[in-house]
């Protein structure tokens, strides 16, 4: 790192869909300017006003189907009138949109072109039916595949994943491990306020899991639990070098320094060469570590993409923490769980806090900066003196676009 960088003021909205009491499909629900304006209204606060921040970063993935709305950096001056005329650019890569927009923002503050920079992720998506939504979002992949594809075109690409898997290590074994990875998931949204799932009241969550799923119904080796939620919200954080830092009056125990960054692509074009792993996310977390000079071992807690329980197993090989088709058995362990040996998705992930698309890479990151600076609430887990690091990998489309981040505690 050219100099230090810190997060700093992250906040989220509720993520918004049928989990949740206040969704009503019956009726119109808050819009774009809603959630972009409630997210970035309180990181200014949190930050003592607009006039700090330099530029502006919004990550969005496709606002330009469910809503009919392209240019969305011109959204920014509408949080406070003290940003107009003040630089703002909107990114896109998928669900990784979010992640690139705080890279985006990180590579300002090294760049020098800005000392404070805020960062919004949004998406609202309950605007459709089901199946044009899955039309929109196949988009995320090489488009020209759809007419080819499952009518739930992500989750037919991920049940495809799903299957190998089983063909591979045996049904009976994966399914403990999705519906292990969905149980946490659930248990630990009941502790996040936002989360879309914070009301899941129920007490079957283990027999859900482990239905068998019904191909006639939806795709042949998922559930509709494996699946994340639809979902429409924001989130934000700013990020700021040193001298922001003092700008803001922002103490330094009160932020996360990024120690490392990461970006891979593969060839969306291409179907994945190895089903059974996320080569893309294994190439951008070696080197996130790298960069970050650090193991596995020192992380005290992970933020990963799991769009679908698979990719989350999936997740815990590609980082090293389990072997290759290990990773459904160190789910089921309870190794991923909030007491485990390493917590995942403490807030609920894509699965359970829900997924609005160019909202969740900064999602991720406001939870690790809840976790490293002790005010996630009811969510919150020990981070032991010897593992002051969080990580967080965002991915977009198949295993295409991958973004992940390394943080440190300051104190």
């Amino acid at each position: 790192m050219q100099k230090r960088v810190f997060i700093v003021a992250g906040y989220n909205t509720i993520s918004l869909g049928s989990g949740r009491s206040e969704f009503n499909p019956k009726k119109e629900n808050p819009g774009l300017a809603h959630y972009i304006q409630e997210a970035g209204r309180n990181v200014l606060e949190r930050i003592n006003g607009a006039e700090h921040v330099d530029e502006s970063v919004i990550g969005n993935f496709i606002a330009s189907r469910f809503n009919n709305q392209a240019h969305l950096a011109a959204f920014i001056p509408s949080i406070d009138e003290k940003l107009k005329y003040k630089p703002s650019v909107r990114v896109e890569g998928a669900c990784a949109s979010g992640g690139l927009a705080v890279m985006t923002g990180v590579k300002s503050i090294l760049a020098g072109t800005a000392e404070v920079v805020l960062v919004v992720g949004v998406e609202v998506q309950n605007t459709v039916k089901a199946m044009y939504g899955a039309d929109f979002l196949a988009q995320a992949d090489y488009y020209p595949k759809r007419k080819d594809g499952h009518a739930y075109f992500f989750p037919g690409k991920f049940s495809d994943r799903a299957g190998a898997y089983a063909n591979a290590y045996g049904e009976e074994y994966m399914r403990k491990g999705l519906a292990k990875w969905y149980v946490n998931c659930v248990e630990n949204a009941r502790l996040c306020e936002t989360a879309q799932e914070y009301e899941n009241k129920s007490d079957k969550l283990m027999e859900t899991g482990l239905l068998p799923p019904d191909g006639s119904r939806f795709v042949d080796h998922l559930n509709y639990t494996d699946c994340s939620k639809v979902s429409d919200g924001a989130s934000a954080i700013a990020i700021v070098s040193e001298e922001g830092l003092k700008r803001t009056g922002i103490p330094l125990n009160e932020a996360i320094e990024l120690v490392g960054f990461a970006q891979a692509e593969d060839n969306i074009m291409e179907e994945p060469a190895d089903p059974l792993e996320l080569s893309t996310t294994k190439a951008a977390v070696n080197r996130v570590l790298s960069m970050a000079g650090i193991g596995k071992e020192q992380l005290a807690t992970v933020e990963t993409h799991d769009c679908f329980t698979i990719a989350g197993v999936l997740a815990t090989e590609a980082i090293g923490f389990a072997a290759k088709g290990k990773g459904a058995a160190y789910v089921a362990e309870g190794n991923t769980a909030r007491n485990g040996t390493i917590p995942f998705n403490t807030t609920g992930g894509l699965i359970a806090w829900g997924h609005p698309t160019g909202a969740t890479g900064v999602h991720q990151v406001v939870t690790i900066w809840e976790q490293l600076t002790g005010q996630a609430g009811q969510a919150q887990i020990k981070v032991p003196n010897n593992k002051p690091y969080g990580m967080t990998v965002n991915m977009g489309g198949n295993d295409k676009t991958v973004v992940s981040m390394v943080f440190k505690q300051c104190k």
